[in-house]
């Protein structure tokens, strides 16, 4: 039993002291919609860091006190964060909400008037601002193929063809 303690306490300590940073962005071609459906999900806590660096006022994701200022305080973040060309076009996306799923916060978006998702560009910066160990995984679906990428700090861009 010793030995358990002692082993789960050098695993908490070295989470400590080596903690990881990601977040990871789904997008989904929707072609029967004509949608592409985006979805960014970030360590709850992280979230709130970076959003409370920004706002004069108090950020509660899980228990906020004003729901509309949070989902407005994310819309703006991401939109600002993470910015797309669908087919070597600019895109702006429609911000759809929020949810906690367990430690992290899923934040939902889509792209209205995507017949054909060929190509894809991405700029993404999320966290970057946070922390510089920060990793951004992509999953991009179009055509019935996936493709993912990372990009580690400080990379920003990366693209995807179908």
């Amino acid at each position: 039993m010793a030995i358990l303690f002692t082993q789960w306490l050098v695993a908490a300590a070295l989470s400590m002291v080596h903690p990881f940073y990601v977040s990871v962005i789904e997008i989904n071609h929707n072609p029967t919609e004509a949608t592409a459906e985006i979805s960014v999900r970030i360590f709850t806590d992280d979230l709130e860091k970076t959003l409370q660096k920004q706002s004069t006022s108090s950020i509660d994701i899980i228990k906020p006190t004003n729901k509309a200022l949070i989902d407005q305080q994310i819309n703006q973040y991401i939109g600002k964060h993470l910015l797309l060309k669908i087919n070597g076009k600019a895109v702006k996306f429609n911000y759809i909400g929020y949810e906690i799923i367990k430690e992290s916060t899923w934040s939902y978006f889509e792209v209205v008037d995507v017949k054909t998702l060929n190509s894809i560009d991405i700029n993404c910066t999320i966290l970057h601002d946070f922390e510089t160990s920060q990793i951004n995984l992509f999953h991009v679906k179009s055509k019935g193929n996936q493709k993912s990428y990372k990009l580690d700090y400080p990379q920003q861009h990366t693209s995807f063809s179908f």
